[in-house]
């Protein structure tokens, strides 16, 4: 991975969505429900005031609208920070 997050910043590759039909109906990505989930890929060293918790392989909850989307080498990430996770699943 050549991406590195900085200060409390985490690295999530989200859980794909999951494909929905009704009646044979196939809807389209484009209609489908973000993730709220995903995995942590990549996590920053923290800040002074906030010590890094989360760990690379902690698989997450998050808020509908956290993070920045990005992509790299054609898979999407999020990256936010660590205090806009809500929950590890364990």
């Amino acid at each position: 991975m050549n991406i590195k997050p900085l200060a409390d910043r985490v690295l999530i590759l989200p859980a794909p969505a999951e494909e929905k039909t009704i009646g044979g109906i196939i809807i389209p990505d484009t209609a489908k429900e973000k993730p709220l989930k995903g995995e942590v890929v990549a996590v920053g060293q923290g800040t002074k005031d906030e010590e890094m918790i989360l760990k690379v392989g902690d698989n997450v909850l998050y808020g509908k609208y956290a993070g920045t989307e990005l992509e790299f080498d054609g898979t999407k990430y999020l990256i936010m920070r660590q205090s806009d996770v809500l929950a590890v699943l364990g």
